[in-house]
């Protein structure tokens, strides 16, 4: 559905992105997480259609996306930055959305207002940040489309308004297999969502797993020895942190988990227990390992 190959994009010489290649699948939510500065928005913008990479190729629905209206058609973008026509209302946008895309469903237009609670007829630019994010997920669950694209989608909504944005895209992934690429920095919401991850460090793809094989590829463990006969290093363990308060090991550990377990308890240990493991500690320790600097969110 989204195929990038071997994308680069420079500005002035500095390298953005370099050999970027990721797929995301029909009727799948792919969370793309990074670090400031690590190339996301330009991503997501050449995704949408608003930049050319400079060496690549990006496929959306099997076609080309720069500068190709059949593609962009069946495709919403709602950027970081939200842009609406000046002084236009909400149904002025709404008349606007649905010249542009075939699949405007005006009965869901209006089925959307008794959700959002948004006066049509005022003008955009007189609503809150919030709730101008609100009019842009009501103007882009109306178009239909088949694929959406959504940069920090959730900033600025509150709790409830996020909960019910959240319900709205996955109802339509599940009814319409509507495919859905998400950045967000808030990884919690990610974790949430998404059946698959990327992580973007410096330009490049670090990572890309399904999530749950990722979360089975990666183990909190809290340990503890009578002596000091265990040595972390020298386990043989692919150890993404260590942490030692007193005779209590606190590891981050990448492999399979039968095999890691089996590895600590040949030095019998008198403490064994494997700790939940968020997608937030899992990019804060492959962020660690790639180089990245962080504090140490252990508690």
């Amino acid at each position: 559905m989204i195929e990038v190959r071997n994308i680069h994009k420079s500005f002035n010489k500095t390298e953005i992105l370099n050999d970027v290649t990721f797929h995301v699948q029909k009727g799948s939510i792919y969370g793309l997480l990074g670090s400031n500065g690590a190339g996301k928005t330009t991503l997501m913008r050449i995704l949408a259609g608003i930049l050319k990479q400079d060496r690549g190729d990006v496929r959306i629905l099997e076609g080309e996306i720069f500068e190709n209206r059949r593609v962009k058609e069946k495709m919403v973008f709602i950027s970081d930055h939200l842009y609406f026509l000046p002084q236009y209302t909400t149904r002025q946008m709404a008349d606007f959305y649905r010249s542009m895309y075939p699949g405007w469903n005006e009965e869901r237009y209006e089925k959307m207002k008794k959700i959002f609670h948004l006066d049509e007829k005022k003008k955009i630019s007189q609503f809150s940040k919030g709730m101008q994010r609100q009019v842009a997920f009501w103007l882009a669950v109306s178009a239909m489309p088949d694929v959406l694209i959504l940069d920090e989608p959730f900033d600025g909504l509150d709790a409830v308004m996020r909960q019910k944005v959240r319900n709205l895209i996955v109802q339509d992934v599940a009814e319409r297999e509507m495919t859905v690429l998400i950045s967000s920095h808030n990884l919690r919401e990610v974790e949430d969502l998404c059946d698959h991850v990327g992580i973007l460090h410096k330009g490049e793809i670090l990572l890309e797993r399904d999530l749950d094989d990722l979360k089975a590829d990666v183990h909190k463990i809290q340990v503890a020895f009578k002596d000091e006969t265990f040595n972390a290093s020298k386990a043989g363990l692919d150890i993404l942190h260590k942490e030692v308060r007193g005779s209590v090991y606190l590891l981050i550990v990448r492999g399979n988990e039968q095999t890691v377990a089996d590895t600590i308890h040949a030095f019998h240990p008198l403490v064994y227990d494997r700790l939940p493991l968020t997608l937030e500690e899992i990019f804060i320790y492959e962020m660690g390992g790639a180089g990245y600097a962080f504090e140490n969110i252990l508690v």
